[in-house]
């Protein structure tokens, strides 16, 4: 009990100097979710089951030794019907392949360790220990990701000079329901600065894709405009391409106008954690505010996402994946 303790003060200390030195940052969540684990067992350790009778104790074993894996099953289920909605209702893209992927592979995982132990197979079974190992370190990536960004999306933001929207893209030069949403909770981020008496400006910012007819700030403003933000409360940023660009050339813009400027970013939930990275890599001095999405889109974006994260950041995880695969010629060599 006192090592978890300790271990969940170290943790949870960690983080309150990391969140305060930064908040937009994936190490946040590295500590925060050690923190919690080591605070449960210690909360755990602490408790004295016996007072409870026999049957609280059997309660809490089966809790332990069950629920985690049948926790696994549902959620290999939940993914691969995700997947199925998402392939009905937004057509065979790589990117809405990946809650049905990804379920299928869990409960490939899970088939393929049945037969290993059911046929003695060691060679295959030294395989998907290094691939758990792997997955292991990944899932824990993903934990501590999906944890903090839930939990950054609900930090208040009480001061800004500017809202920045981040385009999402034009259906036939007209505002889809993705971006619909963002330019929506933008319209009440502005409002509720106003109302605290600031006064914000609107940026709009995206460029002119290769298929659309206008800039995509430019259709974005027209729709706030006539959603009832006034016309000279918004600035257009039209030259991005990509999120980076976008926050890049409204930095300028922004900084240009207020040196020492503070802003809100605006982009869907799914995406927020993600933006906020980029905004601290791109200099941004502001947060990032998420607008709703429908539930059915939510997993497979935020595994694109969390992808997307762990791509940017090859250099620490590529290692120690190389690392964790070494335990498959270990294995076999002592066998």
């Amino acid at each position: 009990m006192i090592v978890s303790f300790a271990l969940a003060l170290c943790c949870l200390g960690a983080f309150a100097v990391s969140f305060a030195r930064d908040r937009r940052r994936l190490r946040n969540g590295v500590f925060l979710v050690p923190a919690l684990f080591f605070g449960l067992s210690a909360v755990l350790d602490a408790m004295d089951f016996n007072a409870f009778g026999t049957w609280v104790k059997a309660v809490v074993v089966f809790a332990v030794i069950a629920l985690g894996p049948l926790c696994v099953a549902a959620l290999a289920v939940f993914l691969v019907l995700n997947g199925v909605t998402m392939l009905r209702r937004e057509g065979r893209r790589l990117g809405n392949l990946l809650s049905l992927l990804l379920g299928l592979a869990m409960i490939g995982y899970a088939v393929l360790g049945v037969l290993a132990l059911v046929l003695n197979w060691f060679a295959l079974f030294a395989t998907l220990i290094t691939v758990g190992l792997v997955v292991g370190y990944v899932s824990f990536l993903f934990a501590c990701y999906l944890v903090y960004s839930l939990i950054y999306l609900r930090i208040p933001n009480r001061r800004a000079d500017f809202v920045m929207v981040l385009g999402s893209g034009l259906l036939n030069g007209k505002v889809p329901p993705l971006l619909a949403s963002r330019l929506d909770r933008a319209r009440q981020v502005f409002e509720a600065l106003r109302a605290r008496g600031g006064a914000p400006m609107i940026i709009t910012s995206g460029g002119k894709g290769p298929d659309e007819p206008v800039p995509e700030s430019h259709a974005m403003a027209e729709y706030l405009v006539a959603a009832g933000v006034p016309r000279d409360r918004i600035l257009l940023e039209d030259r991005s391409r990509t999120t980076a660009e976008n926050m890049r050339f409204s930095d300028r813009i922004m900084r240009a106008a207020v040196p020492d400027y503070r802003c809100l970013v605006v982009t869907n939930n799914f995406h927020a954690f993600r933006a906020a990275l980029l905004a601290r890599v791109e200099g941004v001095s502001g947060e990032v505010v998420g607008s709703p999405t429908a539930a059915y889109y939510w997993p497979s974006a935020t595994i694109r996402e969390f992808v997307a994260i762990f791509r940017d950041r090859w250099k620490i995880n590529l290692p120690i994946c190389a690392v964790l695969a070494l335990a498959e010629p270990v294995l076999l060599a002592v066998s």
